[in-house]
């Protein structure tokens, strides 16, 4: 009981604490579903009777770097209803639950069906829990992202980034060219795509030129 009066509290001081500062209406939503998604976790696997015991390191955490957050952000915006989703796949990933992160931004699906980004990231996860491979389930979740946002550079970059990972350069170079010709003139996101573009055709002429 004590582990919901702490979230009740929580959820008060984030309400007060946003009411104080005058935050906009947008940023609101934002909180208030992460807050949600909060509860729903706690609610779902919290075990407030037992006693405390130290944490035990996970297995395998998926690294998940402020800079490729920051790069995410400039793609696809920040404080949206998907954010919510994005920020708790995020923890599920760096503490190496790979299933709960798919299954966190599948629900995030299942609420807001239209939303590419979501569809992104839920290929992106799906491939990473089927082994960094990509499997006929992350292929059709990045087909649905693509599907309903033709024109977005999001989805094909991180459908790329699943293919390096899953050792198909090939693949990974045509939808990677694809994201830099969708991307933006002048954009810090557009430079950052054409960059790792150059570094990843330098990388396979070398590949070639060793197989030679």
């Amino acid at each position: 009981m004590t582990g919901y009066i702490a979230l009740a509290v929580i959820g008060a001081l984030a309400f007060g604490a946003m009411v104080l500062l005058r935050l906009p209406r947008l940023v609101w939503s934002f909180a208030g579903a992460a807050l949600f998604l909060g509860a729903a976790g706690y609610a779902w696997q919290g075990r407030p009777a037992l006693a405390a015991a130290p944490a035990k390191p996970t297995a395998n955490p998926v690294a998940v770097e402020p800079e490729s957050i920051a790069l995410r952000e400039r793609l696809m915006g920040r404080f949206t209803a998907d954010t919510a989703y994005l920020v708790a796949s995020d923890a599920m990933l760096r503490a190496g639950d790979r299933r709960a992160a798919a299954q966190v931004v599948l629900g995030g699906v299942r609420a807001i069906p239209q939303s590419f980004i979501l569809w992104t990231q839920l290929g992106t996860n799906l491939a990473i829990h089927d082994g960094d491979q990509m499997s006929p389930a992350a292929k059709l979740a990045f087909g649905r992202a693509m599907h309903l946002a033709p024109e977005h550079p999001g989805p094909p970059y991180y459908a790329a980034l699943a293919y390096i990972r899953a050792g198909d350069l090939p693949a990974a170079r045509r939808l990677l060219a694809r994201a830099v010709s969708l991307s933006r003139e002048g954009t810090e996101y557009r430079r950052q795509l054409a960059g790792q573009l150059i570094v990843l055709d330098r990388y396979m002429a070398a590949v070639e030129q060793a197989g030679r």
